[in-house]
């Protein structure tokens, strides 16, 4: 099985690729009593600051569940939910492109999600939320490459502005060391999978391909966990764990992953990893807020750039322009 996005077409037989014509741009509404675009920038946001503070949350519990343990707990209950849910779909779209799409997201989500986690474990929480948000600025150009997704230079500078805001949110004094290292290739493949959702989620069920991406991290996270890492000790298991899993699980992923799969076949890319971009001054707000840290100017001035940012891929600051 490939993950690379540039042999999924092939992968997927001749009947697989819809033609450009036929294709549902970015941002159309979609099917009968589709919602507004502003609606799932919304949902994206709000997405974004619930991992914002998964990232905070999940920090201690790393202290206590290796990876990929970590990892099986929070997927293969969410793929266990979503069938559930969403079976009869499942059954009726039960074909070859559905599952070779969701597979290969899941394979990149699982290298997102294993190097990201592992860079946690070794970097602080905030140095892994800037690095993690760095994929605002590459998924533009993804979409570009794979689907030709229109790149214009407010999506350049939008994205542009966005990491510097995050940098003086998220970033004291910046060193690379090995958790960064994981970090940052972890941001590389979230693009990638973002991607790739953008690009297929727009002809094909994407409750469907988001229970195989699932079920794929899950699978592939397990057989990693028995392979390479020690099961935690019973007594590790407590409330608080199962309280964290249960978050992470059915709030961060089943929920807000779905959100973010769906939402991604309704706006731009660009637009859509910007939004969720948010999550990595979410990570500090909920720092501030529940671990002490302090609200200094360079917070206020990165929330600002971040902010003028969002207006700026929405608006070109066409308000400013003479008519």
């Amino acid at each position: 099985m490939t993950s690379n996005p540039n042999e999924l077409d092939e992968l997927l037989g001749p009947d697989a690729p819809v033609p450009a014509e036929d294709r549902i741009p970015s941002g159309a509404l979609r099917g009968a009593g589709a919602r507004s675009p502003l609606f799932w920038k919304l949902l994206l946001a709000g997405a974004a600051v619930i991992w914002g503070l998964s990232t905070f949350v999940m920090k201690d519990t790393l202290n206590v569940l290796p990876t990929f343990v970590l990892l099986t707990c929070r997927f293969l209950p969410s793929a266990l939910i979503m069938f559930t849910l969403f079976s009869r779909r499942i059954r009726v779209h039960l074909n070859k492109r559905s599952i070779v799409v969701g597979v290969a997201m899941g394979i990149i989500m699982w290298l997102a999600y294993g190097v990201q986690t592992m860079g946690l474990g070794q970097t602080t929480a905030g140095k892994s939320a800037f690095l993690t948000g760095t994929y605002c600025i590459l998924v533009p150009f993804i979409s570009y490459a794979l689907a030709r997704e229109p790149l214009t230079k407010y999506n350049v500078g939008a994205a542009l502005l966005c990491l510097s805001g995050i940098a003086l949110v998220a970033l004291d004094n910046f060193t690379m060391g090995v958790g960064d290292a994981l970090t940052l290739a972890g941001a590389c493949f979230y693009a990638l999978q973002m991607s790739i959702v953008a690009k297929y989620g727009r002809d094909l069920d994407v409750n469907v391909i988001t229970f195989w991406m699932f079920l794929t991290v899950g699978i592939l996270s397990a057989i990693t966990s028995l392979s390479l890492e020690v099961w935690p000790p019973m007594d590790v298991w407590t409330y608080r764990v199962f309280a964290v899993l249960a978050f992470l699980s059915i709030i961060c992923t089943c929920i807000c992953l779905l959100i973010q799969n769906v939402a991604l076949a309704h706006v731009p890319p660009a637009t859509g990893s910007l939004l969720l971009s948010l999550e990595s001054p979410s990570g500090v707000f909920f720092s501030v807020l529940f671990a002490g840290e302090v609200l200094t100017g360079r917070l206020l001035i990165g929330f600002a750039l971040i902010f003028t940012s969002i207006i700026l891929s929405e608006t070109h600051f066409s308000f400013l322009r003479r008519k």
